[in-house]
């Protein structure tokens, strides 16, 4: 039986579908390529683990932190470039913004704390690589945190941040000039306001008063201005570009940039040429932070500086100001929001300290004083008040008469503020050798006992953030005598030190930060200082709102035409 001739209908259909799967599969094949194209523009750096030294616990593996620089090298522009964005050809790989953008678990919150670039930090060891030099651990020596990048890459400044902070890094992202441009032009311009007429031959910014809608290239110039505005400081600096990075966030969110895959992939492109990453994040990972974020709110996205205060051997430069770094540290690096962080104005009243429940305190009890049962005495003690007691032992020395709570580092300072709580005559040392998360309370002779339950005036306990899986118990009751504890002189830390034993005292001067024992009282920096409105928040937004308007802060929620006091200075109309 002969066959049927083809329909013109099943003929035409065959071909349809041939058609499509091949614009399919072209389709595939080009966002492939596109894909691949990007993910090799992007110079990515292994970050291997051994180059960190003893890293910072990992409190919340559900939160992430990013450390994000701003790369000021002149390396790959063209002098029609250098030109345009008023770079000069100077050389030099520094980094003129330093940032650890902390982002909850569900993404319903960012934090991003700005690190200034004249922060004294102690000198760590930084192996060499292609490019750098690298740098040898000298405890006794400072350096600016901005010059780490042309010292040891970005490694190197990712392991001093985590030494310094406390806080666990998962990833980092650094961006050059020319890639800042790109990405704010791909985002339609970004608003400003300037209170008076800027015309600064240094960077290029050139403004009428009032708001202004800018491009890319005056993004830049604004981003970069210091020294002819104000006071001419990077402190003031970085408040105009938080205020700017406010507007950046209300546009990104409004515009609806992170639901669209689409230009999120034509902005990371862009971006990509002039972007540096861990070899452990990849295009994918950007692109899903990015939709991850798409639902956030801009009064959940915070931006505060890192307590800070003058470094005594230079005004110019600045360090960390303890305990209220301590209490930012921590409360990044736990995922929790915290209430108000004040500068102390004396014996009365003074910061706030962070603290919590002492089942989450582990310590192990040492005897410093050779007096026989001490430790064991102690142990008890705590343990009958819900302390984690992880052991007791003889400490290397009996020679200590004052008692010293050692820690790793500064995420572990709500549980040393909570230990302290329960003593008297105690003083604290950072140890960055000690296990992070783990204190070691050594006795010492003076030690008579725990300090009796007395009501005092109430410390600030952190609040876990909303979609934190922590659950926050509140603050034990102190005892009177000790509600200064956390805002001692450097005199005292200076006599416990001196009785400690020698190993003792070359652990903490090697990991001790310089701040660490300056007197809490001392003047901070105007970042530090300004006060909030919530004291002790139990939701997870006004908390964010407190802690951002507590340290000089902003929420992205703020408007540009209240930036006036980051204008405000002598080299200012």
């Amino acid at each position: 039986m002969p066959r049927r001739p083809r329909t013109g209908k099943r003929h035409v259909l065959r071909w349809v579908a041939t058609g499509v799967v091949v614009i399919l599969a072209a389709g595939t094949l080009t966002a492939y390529l596109k894909y691949r194209a990007v993910y090799d523009s992007i110079t990515r750096i292994a970050v291997p683990s051994t180059e960190l030294g003893q890293r910072p616990q990992q409190y919340s593996t559900a939160s992430e932190n990013i450390l994000v620089y701003g790369d000021d090298s002149r390396k790959g522009l063209d002098a029609h470039q250098q030109y345009i964005l008023h770079t000069g050809n100077v050389s030099g790989d520094n980094t003129d913004t330093i940032m650890v953008i902390h982002l909850s678990p569900g993404r319903h919150e960012v934090t991003v704390m700005s690190i200034p670039r004249d922060t004294m930090v102690p000198q760590y060891q930084c192996d060499s690589s292609p490019g750098y030099a690298g740098q040898q651990a000298s405890p006794t020596s400072y350096v600016m945190i901005n010059s780490l990048l042309q010292a040891g890459g970005p490694v190197c400044l990712w392991k001093t941040v985590e030494q310094q902070t406390g806080i666990f890094i998962d990833h980092f992202i650094g961006i050059g000039m020319l890639g800042f441009v790109k990405v704010v032009n791909d985002l339609g311009g970004v608003d400003v306001c300037v209170p008076f007429k800027v015309n600064d031959q240094v960077s290029g910014l050139d403004l009428p008063a009032g708001m202004d809608h800018i491009n890319g290239v005056q993004a830049l110039a604004f981003w970069r201005t210091r020294e002819d505005i104000g006071t001419g400081s990077d402190l003031q600096r970085i408040e105009r570009d938080q205020f700017m990075s406010a507007q950046v966030v209300k546009g990104v969110l409004s515009s609806g940039l992170l639901s669209n895959p689409f230009r999120l992939l034509s902005v990371v492109t862009d971006a990509a040429a002039s972007m540096t990453t861990d070899s452990g994040m990849t295009v994918s990972d950007l692109m899903d932070i990015a939709n991850s974020l798409r639902h956030l709110s801009s009064k959940n996205v915070q931006f505060v500086t890192a307590p800070n205060r003058s470094w005594p051997p230079d005004p110019a430069r600045v360090q960390f100001a303890q305990p209220q770094a301590g209490v930012v540290f921590s409360a990044i690096a736990h995922d929790m929001t915290v209430p108000k962080v004040s500068t102390p104005t004396g014996s009365a009243g003074g910061a706030q300290l962070l603290t919590t429940s002492p089942s989450k305190v582990k310590v192990q009890v040492l005897n410093g004083s050779g007096v026989q049962g001490i430790a064991s005495q102690a142990a008890a003690g705590l343990t009958s008040r819900g302390f984690d007691v992880t052991g007791t032992g003889d400490a290397g020395s009996f020679a200590y008469t004052k008692s010293v709570i050692e820690y790793s580092s500064a995420a572990d300072m709500a549980e040393v503020n909570t230990l302290k709580q329960v003593l008297t005559n105690v003083t604290d040392l950072q140890v960055a050798s000690l296990k992070p998360g783990t204190l070691e309370l050594i006795l010492g002779s003076d030690f008579t006992g725990l300090a009796s339950i007395a009501q005092s005036p109430p410390t600030a306990t952190a609040q876990p953030s909303a979609s934190a899986a922590q659950s926050a118990s509140a603050a034990q009751s102190a005892s009177a005598a000790q509600s200064a504890s956390a805002a001692q002189s450097a005199s005292a830390a200076q006599s416990a030190s001196a009785a400690q034993s020698a190993s003792a005292a070359q652990s903490a001067s090697a990991a001790q930060p310089a701040s660490a024992a300056q007197p809490a009282s001392a003047a901070q920096s105007a970042s530090a200082g300004a006060s909030g409105t919530s004291a002790n928040p139990s939701a997870s937004a006004s908390g964010i709102a407190s802690l951002a308007q507590s340290n000089g802060g902003i929420t992205a929620a703020a408007s540009c035409a209240s930036d006036s006091s980051a204008f405000a200075g002598p080299l200012s109309p």
